[in-house]
């Protein structure tokens, strides 16, 4: 199953840090994020754009995952070559993440 079957997300930025919030759509479905989708596989998923640590925070009370993406928009608006120097698109990318099913 892709992350955007039970997730929506929204894409933020500041200098060369990008911000993803993960959120779900239903509340049930949190626990399975907060297992599958860790730090670790998000930079997997992204490392060809990420070139800095990933840290996640946990926010349950609103069923969302926010990640920090370090190094991870070509040194970031202003000195940034790429297309999308704001990273908006990563949010799209990351919902295309295969997640092994739960269901």
């Amino acid at each position: 199953m892709k992350l955007r079957e039970i997730a929506h997300s929204r894409t933020g930025d500041k200098g060369n840090i990008a911000n993803i919030s993960v959120i779900a759509y239903r509340e049930e479905d949190y626990a399975f994020l907060v297992e599958k989708l860790t730090p670790e596989r998000v930079k997997d998923f992204l490392s060809e754009i990420v070139k800095g640590r990933v840290e996640r925070y946990e926010l349950p009370n609103i069923s969302a995952l926010n990640f920090v993406l370090h190094d991870a928009l070509g040194g970031g608006v202003t000195r940034s070559l790429a297309l999308d120097k704001h990273g908006k698109s990563l949010s799209s990318a990351l919902l295309d993440m295969e997640l092994t099913s739960k269901r």
